[in-house]
């Protein structure tokens, strides 16, 4: 038999990925309050900072800095981003709300007009040039005023603001929005919850508790959205989103092979069982037993995450994590965020980021095979420091061979049997790293002068991968 090439399907959905914290900016414009990624410093100890005990989410600008609150000025310059995205021929674009936008301190009973303009017009603009917006609805950047106030997840009162939120976006652009995802990379909070979940563990042996119940909430959150959803607007889809590194064993001995395995359940499945096959796994409720874990679940709670399960599954796909039950310090796998050892068949990124095409492929294989839904890869791409030639070009060949690997092992996975809808490569535009606060980490096909220590123009420059992405989406990726 000869072999056949898969292609991407008609109606593909090629496009690019941003957060509203990460690139919108406008920190003090139309009424907007303080979220969570306002209070984050600056530079490559952000995440020790963050998890460090004691943080107390105040602004401290003479010991820190603040990237996220001028961003990259999406803000005001959002018509001329998104004529950019056009020229490249997206058909989706991936962004956020943020809540502090909607709800300035969370709690308010009614929403902030300033900020539902504000969208408004985002979404126009994206519909003028033929683009679909595909929405998180929260996405790292949870009001400060339900974290200081009420313990962010932990407080089953968030529910109530969450679902009000919900219903003010939904009522305002239900005829604007298609697509859309509830809470983004849900699964990390067990490595960084203060991004995902709204508080800091203060002590090691106080983690568990407090974590899964915070999870909980947010599935109740998540299960309302999506019966609002279906209940508001019929013809769109929503869907989870996870963060997905498969786990391999460092060996073939049982024992790493097996600890891998409790990983990837734990890491890579449990919320997404929750989410799509709407009820907590066997495999948790061992874990819970385990670590003396008791949910406080009201009434008629499992019944509404039984009843509604996402449409799809959005994953972000960065590396793979390589695992073994005892490891050294000199084994780690330093640049990971996820930790892990280092794996000796891969390279890494400027980051330290383990580079791993086939395991995007491996991940939509083991996604598909478990859970029988459409697959989405929202969040793909590659950090790295960019120089402007003399000329003014971006020569980022480097990214260009990044984005083709994985695109090919996309492709690869389709012919597997994946369904797939689409693809939106992470910071289609520069914006500031999550991880690190730095503008010097670069995810973009387009250029922005905009540098850590503050200075720049904010002038857009096209960078060699802007020309080449064009031409993937213009041939359906057939031409890589």
């Amino acid at each position: 038999m000869n072999h056949v090439r898969s292609k991407f399907p008609e109606g593909f959905l090629w496009g690019g990925a941003t957060a509203a914290n990460q690139v919108e900016g406008g920190f003090y414009e139309g009424n907007k309050g303080m979220n969570i990624a306002d209070v984050l410093p600056g530079g490559k100890e952000r995440l020790k900072i963050l998890l460090s005990p004691g943080f107390d989410f105040k602004i401290d600008k003479e010991k820190y800095s603040y990237p996220n609150h001028e961003a990259i000025d999406f803000y005001h310059r959002y018509q001329e981003d998104i004529a950019l995205f056009a020229e490249m021929g997206f058909k989706v674009y991936r962004m956020s709300i943020a809540w502090t936008r909607i709800f300035p301190n969370g709690n308010e009973l009614e929403p902030n007009e300033d900020g539902l303009a504000f969208y408004d017009r985002v979404f126009d603009e994206l519909h003028k040039h033929g683009i679909e917006p595909v929405v998180t609805i929260s996405h790292y950047e949870m009001p400060v005023n339900l974290v200081t106030e009420y313990g962010g997840w932990r407080s089953r009162e968030v529910v109530t603001f969450f679902e009000r939120y919900v219903k003010a976006i939904f009522s305002r652009y239900q005829g604007k929005v298609k697509y859309w995802m509830t809470f983004n990379e849900i699964n990390s909070g067990l490595h960084f919850p203060i991004m995902g979940l709204g508080f800091a563990i203060q002590k090691e042996e106080d983690k568990y508790q407090p974590t899964f119940q915070a999870y909980h909430h947010q599935f109740v959150a998540s299960s309302t959205a999506v019966k609002l959803c279906r209940e508001m607007m019929p013809d769109a889809q929503i869907g989870c989103m996870i963060l997905y590194a498969p786990v391999y064993a460092y060996d073939c001995n049982p024992e790493n092979v097996m600890y891998a395995l409790r990983e990837q359940q734990l890491f890579n499945y449990f919320c997404a069982d929750v989410q799509v096959r709407g009820e907590y796994p066997a495999f948790i409720k061992r874990y819970f037993k385990e670590h003396n874990i008791k949910l406080a679940i009201q009434e008629g709670d499992l019944e509404l995450i039984k009843e509604n399960t996402v449409d799809y599954i959005g994953f972000s796909y960065y590396m793979s994590r390589t695992e073994k039950k005892v490891k050294s310090a000199e084994e780690a796998a330093q640049g990971n965020i996820l930790s892990g050892v280092r794996n000796p068949f891969l390279k890494a990124s400027d980051w330290g980021w383990e580079i791993d095409p086939t395991g995007l492929r491996i991940s939509l294989n083991e996604l598909y095979d478990r859970y029988r839904i459409p697959l989405f890869v929202v969040e793909n791409g590659l950090g790295a420091i960019d120089t402007v030639e003399e000329d003014g070009t971006i020569n980022d060949a480097y990214r260009i061979d990044y984005l083709r690997d994985h695109i090919k092992a996309m492709r690869e996975a389709i012919e597997d049997g994946v369904e797939l809808m689409g693809y939106t490569s992470w910071g289609c535009i520069d914006l500031v790293s999550m991880s690190t606060g730095e503008f010097s980490k670069r995810y973009g096909l387009i250029y922005v002068d905009k540098h850590d220590d503050g200075s720049g123009t904010l002038e857009r420059k096209k960078k060699k991968s802007f020309f080449w992405y064009k031409n993937v989406i213009a041939t359906n990726g057939e031409e890589l």
